[in-house]
């Protein structure tokens, strides 16, 4: 696959215009924000008391985002059916770890990122996820030490009740990683990022981090890689600054790309009202002028990435100021686009 600008994977043929379905994305699983559901208490063997914030999908198996490296060394989600438990983050913690539970379970090329034998447990409190970890936890490689953090920290904050994790050993805190020293914040978030890419970066005092969504994987087989880049202080608007970096396109070292052609670009600043953006484009937007045709792969990039920023809950796009969209069945879509519940389903 080429490492920046790839053709078409998966396209969608529209009219002139662009106001996106979440459905029509994504498949069937679209997630809309709601109020968090309140705390419940689950006393667990270890014992570890865990708020679930999914509580209706402990009646049968449920879909779990695993923070997995990939061939490449990146840490990239992948969602697998679990067991139904009332302890959704441990369990998720628990299939991380190498040679457990997950080993059978594992896509092509990935693995599990916590050393083997490492027990866990998992206090959840005012949105703060305290893991401890049994003594095994530092039988890591040292290349392995970033990525385990940050593996830990996107796997967690999937669920409502967890924003922020703090990590322990045998009962002590961790302020750093036990074997290469790499700092721990106080309060672990997804503002930490992760797969950070600094490349042609000189001064990196001077930027700010936007995490954007590029595509990883082969033919048949390709998913969506979150990349934290920095992006320079000068650029205000955040959504601005994540459009012009998946324009731009991955580290050409990487094995990723990105189906946003070089001159795409915004005819007018992002708007946003209710938690909605709506993105207006130049024609460029279209992978194939001729037949207005424009790549779902780059859709679901694209709303992948803004809906990391806070307060970003579903996307509109318009080519020319047009939004009347059309999919590749000829039916209108009249929605804006949500993230999707789980990412890297295999459903799209």
């Amino acid at each position: 696959m080429s490492k920046n600008k790839v053709k078409p994977l998966v396209t969608a043929v529209f009219a002139s215009t662009l106001l996106l379905s979440g459905c029509g994305l994504f498949g069937k699983e679209v997630q809309k924000k709601v109020d968090p559901p309140k705390q419940v208490t689950v006393n667990e063997p270890n014992p570890t008391k865990e708020t679930t914030g999914k509580s209706e999908e402990v009646e049968g198996a449920m879909k779990t985002e695993l923070y997995l490296i990939n061939k490449d060394g990146l840490v990239v989600p992948q969602t697998l059916t679990l067991p139904k438990t009332t302890s959704v983050a441990k369990q998720a913690l628990e299939y991380l770890v190498a040679n457990g539970p997950v080993t059978d379970m594992l896509p092509n090329d990935f693995r599990a990122v916590i050393p083997e034998e490492t027990q866990v447990s998992v206090n959840i409190k005012d949105g703060v996820a305290v893991v401890d970890f049994s003594k095994e936890f530092k039988n890591y490689q040292p290349e392995d030490e970033r990525k385990i953090l940050e593996s830990i920290t996107w796997t967690l904050t999937q669920f409502d009740t967890i924003e922020k994790v703090k990590l322990q050993m045998n009962g002590h805190e961790l302020t750093e990683m036990p074997v290469n020293g790499t700092p721990i914040s106080e309060n672990l978030s997804r503002a930490t990022g992760i797969n950070i890419d600094t490349a042609g970066v000189i001064d990196i005092t001077n930027t700010k981090p936007v995490t954007v969504y590029y595509i990883g994987g082969e033919e048949d087989s390709y998913y969506y890689v979150p990349v934290t880049k920095r992006v320079n202080n000068s650029e205000k608007n955040n959504i601005v600054a994540i459009v012009n970096e998946l324009v731009k396109g991955p580290n050409a070292k990487s094995n990723l790309a990105s189906e946003f052609m070089p001159d795409v670009e915004l005819l007018e600043a992002p708007k946003v009202e209710d938690g909605k953006v709506t993105l207006n484009f130049n024609e460029s937007i279209y992978g194939s002028f001729e037949e207005k045709i424009v790549s779902q792969h780059l859709l679901n990039a694209l709303v992948l990435s803004l809906t990391e920023q806070k307060g970003i809950e579903s996307v509109a796009v318009t080519v020319d100021g047009k939004a009347e969209l059309v999919n590749d069945k000829g039916e209108k879509l009249s929605e804006p686009v949500t993230r999707p519940e789980k990412v890297n389903t295999g459903s799209f």
